[in-house]
């Protein structure tokens, strides 16, 4: 799968902006946009996004 479609469907679940994504599992707030224009990810930068989406998924929600 996409890294991108994965990261948009956690955005969705998650209900987090993608500035905030990227500036918390990236370090870059325009990382999402990036990728949507066409950035390449490196294999560290994706299995860095990945863990981050992990983690995230992983954690006790709020309302749950």
């Amino acid at each position: 799968m996409s890294l991108l479609i994965e990261i948009d469907r956690y955005l969705r679940h998650t209900d987090t902006a993608p500035t905030r994504f990227g500036r918390d599992a990236a370090n870059d707030p325009r990382f999402v946009f990036d990728l949507r224009r066409g950035r390449e990810c490196g294999p560290k930068l994706r299995a860095r996004v990945e863990a981050y989406m992990a983690r995230a998924d992983s954690r006790p929600t709020r309302n749950g």
